[in-house]
Formats: structure tokens, sequence, C-alpha cells
């Protein structure tokens, strides 16, 4: 099958668009897993409707260092009422990095940002690889809006692919539009957009409709990473442990919280998901 979206063509079945390999390298004897890394955070102090002091960032960091997380990524929002720049996330991410190690606090606090889709076309490549998880992975986080479908979503990641970017769709299943049809991803994901849903909309904390859409997303394949999207250490913002919880399956969460994220930081082929073993039926959905 050819999906157009954008100028950018992929056919079913091509392992380098698709960007596959066949591999995965977590533990599925219900271990506890090591290298968790969260690629959603607003832990940068002062920059947007996260964390507003240097203390709020350190709760923030101590939390996820706690729960397990060895690799934090700090992606303020980039949209038309958190206009922040490449210079704002550099030097928020240094001061947020230097007070992490002066107060001992296990985690490694990477850039990025959660780009606004109204904003992409504003970006020039030079910003936009400059905001990418990690700064080098060329993964960018993009905001799925919280009402409506937008009409410019398939041209604006059409463009992120054809620059040879890896769009990462951040919560979609808090959208009533996906809630309604989350199939309507699918053509996305054929494309090469990986899909990021939330702790909380997994625990349920982000209410039960988030969390059927997000279970839904998970049972048909198209979502990829887990991110806790904290903006202050309180437990509704979830926690990466408990997601993994309800997931129930310790391959598949591993590789939802582990293998993918590591993948996508060093900018390596996403690995294969694991096979899913068999579990009940959720919210009325079946496989």
């Amino acid at each position: 099958m050819n999906v157009q979206i954008g100028h950018h063509r992929i056919i079913d079945g091509d392992a380098n668009a698709l960007d596959i390999e066949r591999s995965h390298t977590t533990e599925a004897d219900g271990t506890p897993y090591r290298g968790v890394i969260d690629l959603h955070s607003h832990v940068l102090p002062g920059v947007d409707d996260g964390a507003v002091t240097m203390d709020d960032s350190l709760a923030i960091a101590r939390a996820a260092a706690a729960d397990g997380v060895h690799m934090l990524a700090a992606t303020p929002h980039v949209r038309g009422d958190f206009p922040t720049t490449v210079g704002m996330v550099r030097d928020a991410l240094e001061d947020v990095r230097a007070a992490v190690a002066t107060a001992g606090i296990a985690l490694d606090v990477i850039s990025g940002a959660e780009i606004g889709i109204d904003r992409l076309p504003l970006l020039t490549i030079d910003e936009l690889e400059a905001l990418a998880l990690g700064g080098s992975s060329r993964a960018v986080l993009v905001e799925f809006p919280y009402l409506g479908w937008p009409v410019q979503l398939a041209e604006e990641l059409g463009r992120l692919l054809d620059l040879g970017l890896r769009p990462i769709l951040a919560h979609p299943e808090r959208n009533p539009d996906v809630q309604e049809a989350p199939g309507r991803l699918a053509h996305l994901v054929e494309a090469g957009v990986l899909v990021q849903l939330t702790a909380s909309s997994l625990t349920g904390r982000g209410g039960q409709d988030a969390r059927r859409t997000a279970f839904r997303l998970l049972d048909d394949g198209l979502c990829h990473l887990v991110a806790t999207d904290a903006h202050r250490p309180s437990a509704r913002d979830g926690r990466m442990s408990s997601a993994r919880d309800v997931v129930e399956d310790a391959a598949v969460a591993g590789w939802l919280t582990v293998d993918v994220p590591t993948a996508v930081v060093s900018g390596t082929a996403i690995p294969e998901r694991p096979p899913t073993r068999a579990r009940r039926r959720r919210f009325g959905f079946g496989r």
C-alpha cells in the first residue's frame, strides 16, 4: 500500500522507510526495568506552564529519579502563547542540569521541545534540529491539540519527514476527535510518524475517555512510547512505573519506556514491537 503524507511517500514493506529492526532489549520476566527514559516534561522553570521556580524543577527531577527514570527530556511548549526560543531552551537547560548535579540527583536532563503544529512552518530547519529531542536525534515532539483535528496535520508532518526528521505526536489520546476514531492515526503511523501516550492516560488519571483511547491505540499498534508530560511533581501527572504496571505485558511495557525512547534519543532504528501476549478485553474493545 502507498501512503501519501505531504510530499512524503511511503511504500508498505519498505523496512528502511519505516525504520524498523527486528530486535528488542527489554526483559520479559517481570524484573524491574533499568534505563527508563521519559521524553516529555515541562521541567524548565519559568518558560511555559510547567515548573515555575528552580525548586519546582528539582522536585520534578527528584520524583522522576525516584520512579526509576534515568533520562528526562525537557520539552517546553513552543507555540503562540509560549513562544519559547532555542536560546531560552539552551539557557534554562544549562541551569537545570547544573542544579540537578549540585543536588546530587541521578538524572540526565536532555534538551527538547513540544512544538505546536501551527508553529512548525515558522521554524527553520536549524531551529527544528536544535529543538529535537537530545539536540541531535532529529526526533521532533509535536503537540497534538486538545480539541479538533488540525487541517494542516498531514502536510506539516509530511514536511518534517521530507526534511529527514522523525515526528512524534504527543498525547493524541486526549483529543475528542481521536477518541471518536482512533484509527485516523493509522495512515500517519504507516508513514513513519511515532505516537506518544501519556502515563496518566493509561492509569486513568487523565479521564476514562483518554484511558479507553490509549488502550485502543496500544492494542491496535498505533503507539510507540509513553511519557509523563510532567508539569508538577505531584502524582496527578502520572508515573512511568504506574503506566508500565497497567500495560500488563512486561516486554511491551519495556518497549514503550526503554527500547523505543532509547532508539529515539540515539537516532537509531525503532525496534520492532515484541509479540503481545493475550490479555483480557478492555472497555469493550477487542484486538
